[in-house]
């Protein structure tokens, strides 16, 4: 079954009206979108995060299904129970950790692993706004090269992590990444992680509007010119084969992304913006002859 908007709108609200987050947050759209998916029938998992925030201040919630707000390090690991004692006991869930980039590219990173080597039965996400966003805008693993932090003031120097493709070499099930700027192409690999079984890795670019430096208006329009410009490809792993599900039919310039965010107009020089571009076609080029393997793993 392909599902359809018509499809998601007649579907129960898990995410309801009220929520805490900021205008514009691309987590706040990607859970939207997700979760409408997933339905009811879902048990979530957040380790410290911007999620734990947006679900709402005690004692009221925007969430409308069981939820486990847990340490920082530890999401994956409790997930690991949770479907363990699913196992145990008959019953058949969904079980999603939602965890920012911190709590999956850093600090949580070692949880993850252990689930990924043991194929346990869950759904990973990894919503990414680029940052450590909920304290205040300090640099993470996941955070660009060149782009501007509190705690990079000159710019990142280091790249960004490559989770998926780190969790692919794992040898689970299912491995994608997804943009709140291509709707329907996150659709489509939430519905197919959850018709599967074992280990699935869902890596989501989440614009963040405050931590980004641009109009909470634009969080779509970024999500899709991170795809469109290469930055960001998307792309899926099944059973080890690589497929690109986006292909822009012409790149565009990589300066229309960055210069469109304070994060990079702060530090940013035009050659380092020719340096970049340089970088995104390596990367690009690198995914497309990955394509072309049977298996990458």
């Amino acid at each position: 079954m392909v599902l359809t908007i018509k499809d998601l709108m007649s579907r129960e609200r898990t995410y309801l009206p009220g929520s805490a987050s900021c205008p514009g947050c691309g987590a706040s759209l990607a859970f939207k979108l997700a979760s409408k998916v997933l339905g009811r029938n879902t048990v979530y998992v957040v380790p410290a995060c911007c999620f734990s925030v947006i679900q709402g201040p005690y004692p009221k919630t925007c969430i409308n299904a069981p939820l486990i707000n847990i340490a920082f390090a530890a999401a994956a690991a409790c997930a690991s129970g949770i479907t363990r004692a699913h196992k145990i006991t008959g019953r058949k869930a969904n079980v999603v950790v939602w965890a920012g980039d911190g709590g999956t590219v850093d600090i949580g990173l070692q949880a993850l692993s252990g689930a990924a080597e043991r194929n346990e039965d869950m759904i990973y996400v990894c919503y990414d706004n680029e940052a450590y966003m909920n304290t205040g805008i300090q640099r993470s693993g996941s955070t660009p090269q060149k782009a501007w932090t509190k705690t990079t003031l000159g710019g990142k120097v280091q790249p960004k992590k490559e989770v998926p493709l780190i969790v692919a070499m794992h040898r689970v099930p299912y491995v994608a990444t997804a943009s709140v700027g291509y709707p329907m192409d996150l659709v489509r690999k939430f519905e197919k992680a959850s018709r599967m079984e074992g280990f699935r890795y869902i890596h989501i670019l989440s614009p963040c509007p405050p931590g980004w430096g641009m109009s909470s208006n634009k969080t779509a329009e970024m999500g899709k010119l991170a795809v469109d410009t290469c930055f960001f490809p998307l792309y899926e792993i099944e059973h080890g084969k690589l497929r690109v599900t986006v292909k822009p039919r012409e790149r565009k310039p990589l300066k229309n992304y960055l210069l469109a965010q304070s994060r990079f107009r702060r530090t940013l020089s035009e050659a380092d913006v020719e340096e970049l571009e340089k970088e995104v076609v390596k990367k690009w080029n690198q995914l497309l002859e990955l394509e072309k393997l049977d298996r990458i793993v």
